[in-house]
């Protein structure tokens, strides 16, 4: 029997609840993980919505998507079977998955709209998130299931997949591989007996240098409040251009988006001392550089990236014109090979995993280049992709993309208290400088 939740005049009926196991066999064991996919703070739930405009038909006559998605998935865990497992604790306190093929919890819903009456969820959205995301399976912990999906269709043909991951078992890569396996098998139907991208679990690729003593991270509430807007592509372009009429190099839209938001943040906070550190962290992709000899090709989904952090004086960052710190952005990710190596080596005293969460610091997470933009399960790509990877303790920035087909970027952020927002906001939303 269905449930409705009636919000804002726009109904959600959950109609289905279920497990989803893997279409036929699949080993059972259990797998260790990585270092890096045992670091604690990843072991946090990542949701998000994923918004397909469909066919344009009425409910009575598109295809039931719900049913469709559902049987992919099936055949996607088949291929990634730990994600039909469970993280279980070995005997000594290590976070391990039990391939117990028991599967992903999976609902299906109906909306009593379309996507057109609310926007397609553009912010603010007019549907909450909690409608649109799988509720929990019954007797189980959130924290100890690799992947919830809810399907809600709505009358307008298009529909919303909401997903619920837990970082532990893939970064941004590797969820958008695996999402795009299912979308493989959604696309081709019967006519498909693997995706396009072989999955490969190789978790011991990831070097495993000592253990460094440390203590546990500081976690403390820092009270954040949500800010959303979008930089225009002639932005972003005007300063790609002045950086590289003044260094010669080209720079990147994530460097722009990164510097833009980080000075936004700095002068708003308006520290009083012009010399305290403040630092900017991002999370960059490393499988190129994995050892060539035990490098896997293309397939690897685990957790393998390392963090990137620019550090500089409040004062200099507030102060400068935002090519410098453009600048910055850019010298912190120069140092991202040697840094990797020194760690796989064992060269630092402290272990760069272990992250500091304090005021000071900005987290951000790109989100237009993990394979989510592109993911097609027969209606066409997704017409706009939310992330809410965000976290009490953890100033963060996410950057993705404007509802389609509207360019540029769009920056959502939940890092400034609520005493710094206003200035926040205006120095977002006005001209470079």
């Amino acid at each position: 029997m269905g449930t409705i939740d009636d919000t804002a005049g726009f109904p959600v009926t959950r109609t289905s609840r279920s497990l989803v196991p893997p279409s036929s066999a699949t080993p059972r064991e259990t797998l260790r993980l990585s270092v890096i996919d045992r670091v604690a703070g990843l072991r946090h739930l990542v949701r998000s919505l994923h918004v397909f405009a469909g066919d344009n038909k009425p409910a009575a006559a598109k295809a039931p998507q719900a049913k469709a998605l559902r049987e992919a998935l099936g055949k996607a865990l088949v291929d990634y079977y730990p994600f039909a497992g469970r993280f279980v604790e070995a005997e000594d306190g290590e976070v391990r998955v039990a391939c117990t093929g028991e599967g992903a919890w999976f609902v299906e819903a109906a909306a009593a709209c379309s996507l057109e009456e609310v926007r397609h969820l553009d912010h603010p959205m007019l549907i909450p998130k909690e409608e649109l995301l799988p509720e929990p399976a019954p007797d189980v912990n959130p924290l100890d299931m690799p992947l919830m999906m809810q399907v809600t269709e709505f009358t307008c043909g298009g529909f919303v997949v909401g997903l619920i991951s837990v970082h532990t078992i893939a970064d941004g890569l590797g969820a958008g591989q695996f999402i795009n396996a299912v979308a493989d098998y959604a696309r081709g139907g019967g006519a498909i007996t693997k995706p396009r991208i072989s999955p490969i679990w190789a978790r011991d690729v990831i070097p495993d240098p000592p253990k460094m003593p440390a203590p546990p991270p500081r976690l403390d509430l820092l009270d954040l409040v949500y800010f959303t807007t979008d930089l225009s592509s002639d932005h972003i372009a005007k300063v790609k251009s002045r950086y590289l009429e003044s260094t010669g190099q080209r720079c990147s839209a994530f460097d722009v988006c990164v510097a833009r938001t980080w000075q936004a943040r700095v002068r708003a906070l308006a520290i009083p001392d012009p010399a305290a550190p403040v630092h900017v962290c991002f999370f960059a992709n490393t499988r190129h550089l994995l050892p060539a000899t035990a490098s896997p090709a293309s397939g690897f989904y685990g957790n393998c990236f390392y963090t990137v952090k620019a550090t500089r004086p409040s004062g200099e960052v507030a102060a400068a014109d935002v090519v410098e710190v453009v600048r910055a952005v850019r010298d912190a990710k120069a140092r991202l090979a040697a840094d990797f190596a020194r760690w796989a080596a064992g060269g630092f005293d402290r272990d760069p995993y272990e992250l500091t969460f304090t005021y000071d610091s900005l987290f951000v997470s790109d989100w237009t280049r993990l394979g989510f933009l592109e993911v097609d399960y027969g209606w066409g790509t997704p017409t706009h992709v939310v992330p809410f990877s965000y976290h009490p303790f953890m100033a963060v920035a996410i950057i993705g993309a404007p509802p389609a087909p509207k360019p540029g970027a769009r920056i959502m952020t939940m890092c400034v208290q609520e005493q710094h927002l206003p200035e926040f906001q205006e120095q977002m939303n006005q001209p470079s400088s």
